[in-house]
């Protein structure tokens, strides 16, 4: 299942961000050499301490992850503004209730090898991404911003995603950051689902059984 995790479900989660951050340290500090915070077995920076959001795909039973991402308003601090200013545009406004970051996306192939066989490492991604676009459209997010480096561009088009490139710079690492802007529309999540070939959701938010009214009534009475 793909799920949000916000900050009062934490707790509740603790396995599965667990081995996010597990996974986060693998993936950007051990394979891609990456230089971000690592402490002990996690890759964990102080954005993490801001209550952001985080999208995970994991089992049923939240044992067991898949993948994940990092999502947290322009509204607030973000990597966008704070590291990667000199990728985009002076010019370019990106600070809005409706404009959303993405940083951190990553997934565990060796477990979706293991679960999903059939579900190569390309078409996991392509997932994650579509589970996105159906989170941030039901949550009112129209645009995702995000840093990348160029060759993900191929990975996006596989997936059916848009994104405009607002524009990139050198000195980050060996290949140049690229600032892009991908649109949330019923329009691009239709394009999404035909690229993959899928029809139900895969993101589906939860909705509590009964009101936080009621329960603290009940718990009042």
């Amino acid at each position: 299942m793909f799920v949000i995790i916000q900050a009062h479900e934490y707790q509740k989660y603790a396995a599965v961000l667990d081995q996010m951050f597990r996974l986060r340290k693998k993936v950007f500090a051990d394979t891609l050499g990456w230089d971000v915070p690592v402490i002990g077995p996690y890759e964990r920076d102080s954005y993490d301490s801001l209550a952001p959001a985080y999208l995970v795909w994991c089992n049923d039973s939240r044992t067991r992850l898949y993948g994940g991402m990092r999502l947290m308003p322009t509204t607030g601090p973000t990597l966008l503004y704070d590291v990667f200013r000199e990728t985009f545009p002076d010019a370019a406004d990106l600070i809005a209730p409706g404009i959303w970051e993405g940083t951190r996306m990553c997934i565990d192939e060796e477990a979706i090898a293991k679960d999903f066989p059939d579900i190569d490492a390309g078409r996991a991604f392509s997932m994650m991404l579509l589970a996105l676009c159906e989170c941030a459209l039901d949550h009112g997010i129209h645009t995702m911003i995000s840093n990348y480096e160029p060759y993900l561009k191929r990975v996006y088009k596989r997936a059916g995603a848009e994104v405009e490139e607002l524009g990139r710079a050198d000195g980050y690492g060996k290949y140049p950051v690229c600032c892009g802007a991908f649109e949330v529309s019923d329009r691009v999540l239709r394009k999404m689902r035909a690229a993959l070939g899928l029809t139900l959701p895969l993101y589906v938010r939860h909705v509590p059984a009964r009101s936080v009214v009621t329960q603290f009534l009940e718990m009042a009475a």
